[in-house]
């Protein structure tokens, strides 16, 4: 009887083992040949850079140059401290080797050229629904700049954490590929917003709170929530604490700094700014248009 529990148990275990390696194994949706990833546009490529703030993340620290594109930037989080990569175009020490598949891959699905997962600190669960066109311009504009042939260092981060296949059961929890959570009305200017803030400017990243996973809580999502460094805490943009701005305060905010009690944003809504500031002023109208129209939300607890 103990020899066919034991038997019984050993089934299960082989079972649950091979469905959970199933379910976390990295998807490619992109291929090399995939007819859809023609070259792009870099100039228009630069405007999503913009729109994305991959400078603010990937330029290298202590240096002026937001296009020097080296990495290394610490951020902080609860699970250790992660090392921002080089998307440069060196071929060793960046993304230079990279086709387009492979930078689809990697904002769609989160999967690197290597087939592994990459850590959801890179926010590509909103970056999912990024439209071809837009990866295909960004990856035109990353090949025009210069490249950078510094190595950032490895992720600082707890030992259960390295194991890159467990963010794969992440995914299968808290991540929708290919999806955008933009609420669409029909309206050009609206829904415009809607990618924008929900996608390229994956705004919900910042200004929502997360679970224990480090997944953001819905009934958060613009509300507010705790810095990823757990330095400060990122403001409601819902109507429930940003509704006395009109539009046209969004607006300049998002071109100036400026905010509608004469003061300016500070700490990363200011680096933030300086990339809005390079959108058209029809983008930004967007932006606002459809953070005015998100359900209002009270504040979340820090």
């Amino acid at each position: 009887m103990k020899g066919s529990w034991l038997f019984s148990i050993a089934i299960a275990a082989v079972f649950i083992s091979s469905t959970i390696w199933v379910l976390t194994k990295p998807h490619l949706p992109f291929s090399a040949d995939d007819p859809r990833l023609t070259p792009g546009d870099a100039e228009r490529g630069r405007l999503v850079f913009a729109a994305g703030d991959c400078g603010s993340c990937h330029a290298s620290p202590g240096q002026p140059d937001r296009l020097r594109l080296g990495g290394d930037l610490a951020l902080a989080s609860p699970y250790g401290t992660f090392r921002t990569p080089n998307i440069s175009p060196d071929r060793q020490a960046g993304i230079g080797s990279w086709s387009v598949a492979d930078l689809a891959n990697a904002l769609v699905a989160g999967v690197s050229p290597a087939k592994k997962h990459y850590y959801p600190v890179f926010p590509y669960a909103s970056y999912t629904g990024m439209k071809i066109d837009d990866i295909r311009d960004l990856y035109a504009f990353l090949r025009t700049l210069e490249p950078v042939a510094d190595h950032p260092q490895p992720h600082d981060i707890a030992l259960l954490f390295r194991i890159r296949r467990f963010v794969g059961l992440w995914k299968f929890l808290f991540f929708n590929e290919g999806r955008s959570e933009g609420m669409l009305n029909g309206d050009p200017l609206h829904d415009r917003g809607a990618y924008l803030v929900e996608v390229v400017g994956h705004c919900a990243e910042c200004h929502s709170s997360r679970n224990v996973f480090g997944a953001i809580e819905p009934i958060t999502r613009f509300a507010g929530g705790i810095s990823s460094e757990g330095v400060g805490f990122n403001p409601n943009i819902t109507p429930g604490g940003i509704g006395s701005w009109s539009e046209n305060d969004i607006t300049m905010m998002l071109r100036s700094g400026k905010t509608p009690d004469h003061g300016y944003v500070g700490w990363s809504m200011a680096d933030v700014v300086r990339n809005t500031a390079e959108l058209t002023e029809a983008d930004r109208i967007a932006v606002a248009r459809y953070l005015k129209s998100l359900p209002p939300r009270p504040t979340a607890h820090p």
